[in-house]
């Protein structure tokens, strides 16, 4: 702001500077002849009279919010800041809130205090009660810290019900068990000999392409023979080579004899009817099965012991997982047995029960294992945490000096569910031997040196006789996570349910699911009537 009195005296002019020049705010012409010193001072005084309310004009327009205008009746919006010295508090503002937070973080909540039950109760609550920054910060760390507890709860129950979910059978599967058991006493047909007498010399012939699965799950079975099948270039070549537990033998019998699956064979044996399966040949197996130890681990509390407040929901979930029973059941460790149990065959495919085969696998047979024993997947050289990015340090308790001196805590790690056994290869390694040897050295150390199921102690027993194939033949954590990559599943040759939410689980993910459900046949009497649908 300016004040501009001419050199003539004929005028006095109050301006001001801005980004286009200067603006004349006031513009006063007085006579040459009859201007007096006394005039000019009374005309200042009027001036510095009315300036003030020009002031608070423009502070006021200006706090309305406005910062752009060209005209001269909102010249205060834009000068009305600087003149004023106003300057944006909410920096400030942040700062004394930071403040106040950091003075109740570590305050001691009442048991008994009250909390609102929302947000906007809380807010509400503040209006009424005229809570100061302080009380609001308090209130707001109080809810939080309540809710936090009450979502790892939950967290922790949610963990417990797919644990149990996971391991029970489901009422429509055990349906389907039951009649087909009942279907073999009453039914010849469901008791005819499989395979047929003609094609028994093919079980061993090594000119065919033989698979092995072993599983108590009828359905399941029929899921990966079918789907192996379906996805083959000559179904013709394949033999099937299924073993199950006692009780369910005859159900499996019944489903494979009343839905051939021809023109590939498919071979049915209990546990019980292989003679090398003596407990004199797996005297571990006795130890796992009469261990109290372990039968408790498995089969106990889950939560006794263990301190929900000092783990995370992640910790948690893998130790529900390494106590599944499956991992005591025999037909989990039967693998390590397959050179023993057929004697006669030079190479086969090991399938678990919850995978589905995309692809014809009659390559598999062709890839050269370079004299190695186990044709697998690594699983360490992937980015998710659940499945592909395991190395040994994940499996074993390398505190333990055995495991220490013995093993490299960032070897890589393999997959179990689809692998290639060279079983000439095999029986000259001491595989079995080691294998065992391994498992009493846990039992002795009440399980301190790994707690998950069949993979550590194959971990070591097939160390240096590893051929890594592939990933695109083996895709594994459908049964983990439900983000996986559907373009890269739909690519891969076996994809493998492993996880606790299995396709025929409720658990399981609705999106993955239809990749296993359309080999099952929903049109058979014994799935209808058994009420397996494929909304499972």
């Amino acid at each position: 702001m300016q004040l501009h009195i001419s050199r003539s005296m004929r005028s006095i002019t109050i301006s001001s500077s801005s980004n286009n020049g200067f603006i004349d705010l006031m513009k006063i012409k007085v006579a040459a002849r009859h201007i007096s010193y006394r005039t000019l001072f009374h005309t200042i005084l009027i001036l510095a009279f009315l300036l003030p309310f020009v002031f608070i004009l423009t502070a006021v327009v200006t706090l309305e919010g406005v910062n752009k205008c060209s005209s001269f009746d909102c010249l205060g919006r834009r000068l009305g800041p600087r003149l004023l010295g106003r300057v944006d508090d909410s920096g400030r503002l942040v700062k004394d809130f930071y403040k106040i937070l950091n003075q109740v973080k570590n305050e001691e909540i009442p048991d008994g205090v009250k909390l609102p039950a929302s947000f906007s109760h809380l807010v509400s609550e503040m209006k009424n009660n005229q809570y100061d920054a302080r009380t609001f910060a308090f209130m707001l760390r109080a809810m939080m810290e309540k809710l936090e507890r009450e979502i790892r709860e939950s967290k922790f129950a949610e963990l417990m019900n797919k644990h149990f979910a996971a391991s029970s059978i489901p009422k429509s599967i055990h349906c389907l068990s039951l009649r087909l058991t009942d279907e073999y006493s009453s039914n010849a047909h469901a008791r005819k000999q499989l395979p047929s007498p003609e094609f028994l010399p093919l079980l061993s012939d090594n000119s065919y392409h033989h698979f092995v699965l072993s599983t108590d799950n009828i359905l399941a079975a029929s899921v990966v023979v079918t789907s192996t099948i379906q996805s083959s270039l000559k179904p013709d070549n394949i033999v099937f080579h299924i073993i199950t537990d006692k009780k369910t033998y005859a159900g499996m019998h019944s489903w494979f004899a009343l839905n051939p699956v021809s023109p590939a064979i498919v071979e049915v044996k209990g546990v019980h009817q292989f003679d090398w399966l003596t407990r004199e040949n797996v005297p571990v197996l006795e130890a796992v099965e009469n261990h109290n130890t372990i039968r408790n681990y498995y089969h106990g509390n889950h939560i006794a012991g263990t301190n929900l407040s000092d783990t995370t929901p992640r910790r948690f979930a893998s130790k529900l997982q390494a106590r599944s029973p499956k991992y005591i059941s025999l037909l989990n460790h039967l693998r390590i047995y397959i050179p023993e149990l057929f004697p006669n065959l030079d190479k086969v495919v090991f399938l678990d029960d919850d995978v589905v085969i995309q692809r014809d696998l009659s390559p598999l047979w062709e890839i050269d294992l370079k004299g190695k024993v186990n044709g697998a997947v690594e699983t360490c050289k992937g980015e998710d945490e659940w499945v592909m990015s395991k190395h040994f340090k994940n499996y074993f308790n390398f505190s333990h000096p055995l495991i220490a001196q013995n093993l490299d805590p960032d070897e890589c790690a393999w997959a179990y569910g689809m692998n290639i056994f060279d079983l000439r290869a095999w029986r000259k390694a001491n595989i079995r031997e080691t294998y065992h040897s391994w498992l009493k050295e846990n039992l002795k150390s009440n399980l301190t040196m790994w707690k998950l199921g069949t993979l550590p102690p194959a971990l070591i027993a097939f160390k240096g006789h590893v051929h890594p194939i592939d990933p695109s033949w083996h895709m594994l954590g459908l049964g983990y996570q439900n983000k996986t990559n559907i373009e890269s599943l739909k690519k891969a040759a076996v994809i493998h349910y492993n996880g606790q939410a299995k396709p025929w689980l409720e658990i399981g993910f609705e999106h993955l699911r239809p990749f296993w459900t359309k080999y099952v046949n929903y049109s058979n009497d014994f799935i209808r009537n058994c009420h397996i649908l494929d909304s499972v």
